[in-house]
């Protein structure tokens, strides 16, 4: 594999990896209650909606104009509206009934609960799928920058680094919440994280000036995304 990948590749990991980061905080502490998850879930809401108007849209519109970033916007909200629907319902593990009983001593708490936990573990997994969907072109970012230079793939690489972090908490979050489980909530976040050193290997295999138009128009859908799950 050629040089300039292989580094371009290690600085999407540190990026793409920060998720885990952001998992760590959540799994470290006990598990949240109702109450503690809406507060948590709403700041990791805005912060991904502070990213996506006030540095991905801005990006967008000044690459491709106002009409195509508004286009490849709504583009981006029908692609991850069928994603979503292909996403099956998940089960929880049977551990979670015995868990659920004893918090609430009836069947209708119970019930009640474990429907609960379901919805909050489903948009955990549509979330880790909507970040995943984000963070490939940004791997495509970071490898285009590092052959401008390696500062520039290096500041790229820090800046997306920081904003993974929160994301790493919006999916470690609920799927916490919901399976109980520290290694489910870490390694799904984990893996959102890892679509960015995907993105990196597409753009070392492919003709780069062709990626590097493509990625203009991957920017406004992958901002779509994050608006999508916390709008």
């Amino acid at each position: 594999m050629d040089s300039q990948v292989l580094v371009a590749l290690a600085l999407s990991l540190v990026g793409g990896l920060s998720t885990s980061i952001g998992a760590l905080f959540v799994v470290l502490n006990p598990t949240p209650n109702l109450k503690m998850l809406g507060l948590l879930q709403g700041f990791a809401a805005g912060l991904m909606l502070s990213i996506s108007f006030f540095d991905l849209a801005h990006n967008a519109i000044n690459s491709i104009g106002f009409l195509k970033g508004n286009i490849w916007f709504f583009a981006g909200v029908i692609f991850f509206a069928i994603v979503v629907n292909f996403i099956p319902e998940p089960t929880l593990a049977p551990g979670s009934d015995s868990e659920d009983k004893k918090r609430n001593g009836d069947d209708g708490g119970k019930n009640m609960m474990k429907k609960h936990r379901r919805q909050v573990l489903f948009s955990g997994i549509i979330t880790a799928v909507g970040i995943s969907l984000h963070n490939f072109p940004e791997g495509m970012a970071v490898f285009l920058g590092s052959i401008k230079g390696l500062r520039v793939g290096i500041n790229l690489a820090l800046a997306i680094a920081l904003h993974n972090i929160p994301e790493g908490v919006a999916v470690a979050l609920p799927v916490y919440f919901a399976t109980q489980s520290k290694w489910q909530a870490f390694k799904l976040a984990t893996l959102s994280g890892l679509a960015e050193p995907l993105g990196v290997i597409l753009v070392g295999r492919s003709d780069t000036l062709k990626c590097a138009y493509l990625l203009n128009f991957l920017c406004p859908v992958s901002y779509n995304s994050l608006l999508y799950q916390f709008s």
